[in-house]
């Protein structure tokens, strides 16, 4: 057993408490924000304060939530919001550069089948192996995995393995893909040593999200706070 403190009815009962505050600031900011009308400095400013109360409300309830589960085994009736909220747009009106940053997760069910569809790859064209080649063919299943990932991502596009995944024994997970806009063109090999850095969520004119977490089976589309469009899938 941890000899870590474990939560109590004080944890909770303060954990209510910075709820109950982050409610009402959060309530403040809003109407600071419509007493300040549409436009202007003073606009900018109220928005940016209710997406803040909006994050620090969403941290305190999801804070009480786990509090009120780990001491008396109770649950809330409200949905923390995730991380997929995007605050306003605020990039240029006519874009003359887009990135597209896309991830992908998968997790690797079926080892031998994922090495066993590189070593099918490696025996047509061996040259695509290169060094990895021993590491396909050797008794150390963490390197053989290693090795055939590469062998197989450079071979196919990522979009064909998307497609075959269940072929390569791997299975899908969480994907988003966000289409950011932009006035100039990067400089050759820029932005190259850290490419998803420079991501700006206020610049992202619209956003394509799976994941297991969304009720909907079939594709929906909704406005994000920006006004752009997130179209979202259940897994």
């Amino acid at each position: 057993m941890s000899d870590a403190a474990q939560p109590g009815a004080a944890e909770v009962r303060a954990a209510a408490e910075a709820l109950k505050t982050a409610l009402d600031r959060h309530l403040e900011a809003v109407e600071r924000r419509s007493a300040e009308g549409g436009s202007g400095a003073g606009a900018a400013r109220a928005e940016a304060a209710v997406h803040a109360a909006f994050d620090e409300l969403a941290a305190a309830g999801e804070a009480y939530d786990e509090l009120l589960y780990d001491v008396y085994d109770e649950v809330t009736p409200f949905e923390i919001p995730g991380g997929d909220t995007m605050p306003a747009y605020a990039g240029p009106e006519e874009p003359s550069t887009l990135s597209v940053l896309i991830r992908r997760d998968y997790t690797v069910v079926e080892p031998q089948r994922l090495m066993a569809q590189a070593q099918r790859v490696t025996a047509l064209d061996p040259d695509s192996a290169d060094a990895d080649e021993e590491a396909l063919e050797g008794p150390f299943a963490g390197s053989g995995v290693h090795a055939a990932l590469s062998v197989l991502f450079g071979e196919y596009e990522p979009d064909e393995i998307a497609t075959r995944h269940e072929e390569f024994g791997l299975e899908e997970g969480d994907s988003t893909l966000w289409v950011i806009a932009g006035d100039e063109p990067a400089e050759p090999g820029e932005w190259l040593g850290s490419p998803f850095d420079g991501a700006d969520p206020e610049q992202v004119v619209c956003r394509f999200d799976v994941s297991a977490v969304f009720d909907e089976e079939d594709l929906y589309e909704e406005e994000d706070e920006g006004g752009g469009p997130v179209v979202r899938a259940a897994d």
